[in-house]
């Protein structure tokens, strides 16, 4: 027996609603996929439209054989594998775009909608963006229309399918909302799945080299949030450490592995008044994490300090997370340094830049001290024309020679590697810090969003008794980078001169009141783990919860939800009461002792029983009667009680 491969357009009222949920449901993914998989998607959807509509025949085992393997090397050769959110929401999507061509029942709708609950949720795998919710409701909503209008007959409108569909995520969403804060929640995932952050943005890297890059490209993208216990630090203070850079080759600084140094915590002296604060890293892949300037202790697990006081973890952050600290911005670090050290942390590649070098000795020896050198380098950079750009020329050979003798425009990084190359040359102890500088102050939230924009570089040189000492060579070309975050200075004129792009006050705040309310998805939803779901629970006044405790009391309240819901759809869905005349009426019929035929009318039944002769005729036409004028006719209690009488009247 051939198969049909033809169509006969039983498909084409619910086919629309089935792509429609198709379609929101791969929305989410398209800025992520490759645009070929959106394409197909699309071109496979019309397709089969088209095929439906004009009755067509479905595409060969073949085709679809030869397109699916061709997509599946698409997805291979795009990814490198197919392993991990990327490949598979790919791998997903153009299912789900090839399993069209082969639908012929609503047996095969029916898995397309599945299909589509697995797309709008393995969207979350990549974030949980505070759109993500209502967004995920709405499809799910379509979702539930699509399956209502393939069962739904001629009469049911669209509208009442999806108030249909409305009604059922109102009567689950109180057994989710329950579910989500009663169940036991645990330190440790039962399993993960890293997020996709194949998309570049400037920001932090565990490199730094000054004149390979003739234009950083600023991002507005969140680095982290923080929120603090007290007062709020002064910009100038606002250094988040994060990785330290010890080596140079001549062109590129670069930093150790992160490793675990049992010394580091002590060498810091803490001398001022502690910061107590919160951070919400967003996911960076890296292994750093970032804190007030100087870090002391710290929340997070697996979290350790490294040999320059930079903070890393033991595995990448592929998720964000969030951890309290303790910081100091008054202290001092390793005030003793061996020999050996001061060698190392003032080695430069022989040869290298050698104008700096010269230059670094002469003055040097004019200074005198190396207090005075570092004074001396700082006014050099702040009176001579140095100037502060985002768009520098590029460098080439010998880079911090030609920036500081040719080309004079450079960002932190450039003025960070030619301070700390002077510094070394005079013989004195240098690293760069990488991090982030500065902060937005979010009025509504009462916190501070720390941009990729504010990424910056610094030095620590070491001198004997002080330590190690911050010293921003950034500042001394452009103080207003330090006074304000790049974020701050949008609106002083400043933004534009370092090539940002200067928004509407009305945009700008717009964008804080949306972090305003981000920060809280991410503090109450995002962030109800053990700790939070404890405290709420003493709180709802549970005292010492446990994971028995909680599931009991969620057990009971689905059981007690599900029953309540019962009743309302009993209450909605309970059959009509018997009208008063039929209640009557049935009592004659019984006294006659025949039994109604299906579709009989009393006119007809009271023809068969007038001949049965059980009643006499005359009481038979009286109660048909006064049955049809009490039932059908103007009705009123006069017409009842004339029944009821003429029922009773046969005994």
């Amino acid at each position: 027996m051939v198969r049909p491969r033809g169509t006969d357009g039983a498909l084409l009222s619910s086919l629309p609603w089935t792509l429609m949920a198709l379609v929101f449901s791969l929305a989410p993914h398209v800025p992520f996929i490759p645009i070929w998989i959106t394409a197909a998607f699309l071109g496979c959807a019309g397709w089969r439209y088209v095929i439906e509509k004009q009755r067509r025949a479905l595409p060969g085992t073949w085709v679809r054989a030869l397109l699916a393997l061709g997509c599946f090397l698409g997805v291979l050769a795009t990814y490198g594998g197919i392993s991990g959110v990327g490949p598979g929401s790919a791998l997903l999507a153009i299912m789900a775009a090839l399993k069209l061509l082969e639908t012929r029942k609503r047996r095969d709708q029916f898995v397309l909608l599945f299909l589509s609950i697995f797309l709008v949720m393995s969207s979350l795998l990549r974030e949980q963006y505070l759109w993500s919710l209502p967004y995920m409701l709405l499809s799910i909503l379509v979702v539930m229309t699509a399956w209502l209008r393939m069962s739904a007959g001629k009469s049911q409108t669209a509208r009442q399918s999806f108030a249909t569909g409305g009604r059922l995520l109102m009567y689950a969403a109180p057994l989710a909302i329950v579910m989500w804060i009663f169940f036991p929640r645990i330190s440790t995932p039962f399993w993960a799945v890293p997020i996709d952050t194949s998309r570049a943005s400037s920001g932090i890297s565990d490199t730094m080299s000054p004149g390979d890059i003739s234009q950083l490209s600023m991002s507005d993208e969140v680095a982290f949030r923080v929120s603090f216990d007290g007062a709020i630090p002064e910009p100038r203070d606002r250094y988040w450490r994060g990785l330290v850079l010890t080596r140079f080759n001549g062109r590129t600084w670069s930093a150790r592995e992160p490793g675990i140094s049992r010394f580091a915590r002590d060498q810091i002296e803490i001398i001022g008044e502690r910061v107590d604060y919160n951070i919400t890293l967003e996911p960076t892949r890296q292994q750093w994490l970032f804190a007030l300037d100087m870090p002391y202790t710290w929340s997070l697990s697996k979290t350790f300090m490294g040999p320059q006081q930079q903070l890393a973890r033991s595995i990448p952050i592929d998720q964000r997370i969030s951890y309290n600290a303790t910081s100091y911005t008054d202290y001092r670090v390793q005030t003793d340094l061996s020999r050996q050290y001061r060698i190392w942390y003032s080695d430069l590649p022989e040869g290298s830049n050698p104008r700096t070098a010269e230059l670094a000795r002469e003055m040097r020896a004019a200074a005198g001290s190396d207090r005075a050198f570092v004074n001396a380098v700082l006014d050099k950079l702040n009176q001579e024309e140095y100037y502060y750009t985002l768009e520098p020329p590029p460098l080439g050979s010998n880079p911090v020679d030609r920036f500081l003798f040719e080309t004079r425009r450079g960002f932190c990084e450039h003025y960070a590697s030619a301070f700390s190359v002077m510094m070394r040359s005079a013989g004195i102890p240098t690293r760069i810090v990488l991090g982030y500088h500065g902060g937005e102050l979010n009025p509504m939230g009462g916190h501070l969003t720390v941009r990729q924009s504010d990424a910056h570089a610094w030095t620590e040189i070491w001198i004997a008794d002080l330590g190690w000492h911050r010293v921003d060579p950034t500042a001394a070309v452009a103080p207003e980078r330090i006074e304000m975050s790049a974020s701050d200075a949008a609106f002083d004129g400043i933004r534009a001169a370092w090539g940002f792009t200067a928004p509407s006050r009305l945009l700008h705040q717009m964008a804080l009141t949306w972090d305003a309310l981000n920060t809280k998805w991410n503090e109450w939803i995002l962030g109800y783990g053990p700790e939070t779901q404890n405290s709420f629970m003493q709180w709802l006044g549970m005292n010492e919860p446990s994971w028995r405790k909680m599931l009991l009391t969620l057990v009971c309240l689905v059981i007690g939800i599900i029953m309540l819901i019962s009743v309302i759809l009993m209450v909605r869905y309970r059959p009509p009461a018997k009208d008063a005349a039929a209640i009557h009426y049935q009592r004659f019929v019984k006294k006659t002792g025949l039994d109604p035929q299906t579709g009989e009318t009393p006119c007809v039944f009271a023809l068969r029983a007038q001949e049965a002769g059980i009643i006499p005729s005359e009481a038979v036409a009286a109660i048909t009667e006064a049955y049809m004028v009490a039932r059908y006719g103007p009705g009123g209690d006069t017409s009842l009680e004339r029944l009821k009488h003429a029922v009773s009247a046969i005994g």
